[in-house]
């Protein structure tokens, strides 16, 4: 008779890093969205998506830059590197496929991606203090 294997359960720090992976493309989604409403586009999701990609992209060059996933709801070693390449990495692949990149956009998307993006894990970092000098 042989018997069932199964996995083990994902490690704390693989769902860390999962669930802030998760959060990074919801929040950019959010991002793209808020912008594509506040511009009343055509074709709601689609339009969504055309504007997230090279921020996703850009996101997805930070996470691996900067090994994100070692600690991925750190400010410094992952908020800020994921913030400025999903930034940066977003502007230019906008540019480069002919999407508008004008200053106010830029000046947008920078204290919006740093809000959401960065925003997120000083929460996180906040409350996991305030458990810790609560004994939890």
């Amino acid at each position: 008779m042989s018997s069932l294997k199964t996995k083990p359960a994902p490690t704390t720090p693989a769902r860390a890093a999962l669930a802030a992976a998760v959060a990074d493309v919801v929040l950019i989604l959010v991002f793209a969205a808020i912008g594509r409403d506040a511009h009343h586009r055509e074709e709601p999701v689609l339009g969504v998506l055309l504007t997230a990609w090279p921020f996703l992209a850009g996101a997805a060059a930070g996470w691996a830059a900067a090994r994100v996933w070692r600690s991925p709801l750190a400010i410094a070693r992952a908020g800020v590197p994921v913030w400025l390449a999903t930034l940066v990495g977003g502007m230019l692949l906008r540019a480069l496929t002919g999407q508008t990149v004008v200053l106010p956009f830029i000046i947008v998307a920078t204290l919006a991606l740093a809000v959401l993006l960065v925003g997120y894990r000083l929460l996180v970092a906040g409350v996991v203090r305030f458990r810790r000098r609560q004994g939890r």
